[in-house]
């Protein structure tokens, strides 16, 4: 069952002008989608990106409004997408990062470490670079460095080891397979902690997917695509993700420039966010009884000047 997170929170923040034009890059099952719909005026309009065609045909299937343009593509594209439909400025854009429930609950695409699938992990079934390929192609180092710099596992060495050996007498096809080989290669008392599989299959999935590096190539062109005015909101689930945006919504509201000994300004700095809330809003205890995923989100919100 798909549950939105921060969802009040999110669209609260977001809706500045109730006849305003809307951008709600992560699509996923529409929750966020729903309720911004219900706080909107019939003459706006929103724009749902999704890069999975499955989430879009679900969805469009649900979706009766007509002040929707849905859009299959990646969010790194968000000006170009813009443009093709004409549109130069918007009043919010809205990111709920990672994989959907949808996703992560459909056994086949084999983003779940519990649930037996061939290994993929793509969230546009289109691509070519799948986790099967990572784990059967890529060598030791790469595979390392995936697991170490995108789902901060201490014991990467360990487990690319493990990965190459096993795949030496043969191919690793499925989420279990792997489940095991990581199992075996960390120690016993790490297997008693959190599943010894959460950190590597959430390094590959960025990884196969290009998360982070369209989060980056995304922040900028949101900044863009604002009016003045605007407010960005965007919700993140683990700290590789949070310090980008945080670093991010810094540095585009920062007053001034200038090295700290200045006496006074001479930047002249204009900043282009300010942010809206200096920390970040979190979900209530009661929202991450009822929804366990919600437990390490974190929804961060700039406005345009």
């Amino acid at each position: 069952m798909h549950q939105p997170v921060l969802l009040q929170e999110t669209i609260e923040n977001l809706i500045t002008d109730t006849h305003g034009k809307y951008v709600d890059c992560t699509l996923g099952g529409g929750g966020h989608l729903a309720l911004l719909l219900a706080g909107l005026a019939a003459d706006a309009t929103v724009i749902a990106i999704d890069k999975d065609a499955d989430t879009l045909k679900n969805t469009r299937l649900r979706l009766s409004a007509c002040n929707v343009i849905l859009v299959e593509s990646d969010f790194r594209y968000l000006n170009k997408l813009l443009g093709d439909l004409g549109i130069s400025r918007v009043d919010g854009i809205v990111l709920d990062l990672g994989v959907s429930s949808f996703q992560l609950d459909d056994s086949e695409r084999g983003f779940s470490f519990h649930k037996d699938a061939r290994l993929d992990m793509r969230m546009n079934r289109g691509q070519k670079l799948t986790a099967w390929e990572i784990i059967n192609r890529w060598g030791e180092e790469e595979i390392t460095r995936i697991l170490y710099d995108y789902g901060e596992e201490s014991y990467a060495r360990r487990i690319s080891k493990a990965i190459v050996k096993y795949r030496s007498q043969g191919e690793i096809n499925t989420t279990l397979e792997l489940t095991e080989i990581i199992q075996t290669a960390v120690p016993a008392r790490y297997r008693r902690e959190k599943h010894p599989a959460r950190k590597s299959f959430q390094a590959l999935r960025i990884a196969v997917n290009e998360e982070l590096e369209a989060l980056r190539e995304v922040l900028p062109q949101a900044v863009t695509a604002l009016k003045a005015g605007g407010r960005l909101c965007v919700i993140s689930f683990h700290s590789l993700e949070d310090r980008i945006v945080k670093k991010f919504l810094q540095d585009q509201s920062r007053q001034c420039t200038c090295p700290p000994d200045f006496p006074v300004c001479i930047c002249g700095c204009r900043p282009p966010l300010k942010l809206v809330h200096r920390k970040p809003i979190l979900p209530t205890e009661e929202e991450i009884a009822a929804n366990p995923r919600a437990r390490s989100a974190k929804l961060r919100v700039a406005e345009r000047i």
